[in-house]
């Protein structure tokens, strides 16, 4: 079960940091990663990290954006710093216990729920 939180309503410019709590599952590698939806597009990868302690960042986010893992608490982050309006949308988290991710993001096959990222005016 993946259980994300966070998401919301935020201006140009601002900061949120997604959760992602990640239960019920056993591994040994995995693959992690958040994806956006915008509007009327289709879902797109964002981040994602791995059980090699690799990383990859879609390059309108590079700079701007973290993932990260609290292993302690099985849960996977995404600050998000420097918000633009190309950011808003619906986010999901994803999770494979299988593999590293080798380069990609996590083509499942456990997702979270979705959040809403919004524009605030």
């Amino acid at each position: 079960h993946l259980m994300e939180s966070g998401g919301g309503s935020v201006q140009a410019g601002g900061s949120l940091k997604l959760s992602c709590e990640i239960s019920g599952y056993t591994w040994r590698s995995f693959c992690l990663g958040w994806f956006r939806q915008a509007p009327g597009k289709e879902r797109g990868g964002v981040a994602a990290t791995d059980s090699d302690g690799k990383t990859k960042y879609a390059d309108a986010v590079k700079g701007r954006f973290t993932i990260s893992k609290d292993n302690a608490k099985n849960t996977l982050f995404l600050q998000m710093n420097d918000l633009k309006s190309e950011d808003i949308g619906i986010s999901t988290c994803a999770f494979d216990p299988s593999y590293s991710c080798f380069g990609a993001y996590p083509p499942g096959p456990y997702w979270s729920q979705g959040t809403q990222i919004t524009a605030s005016s």
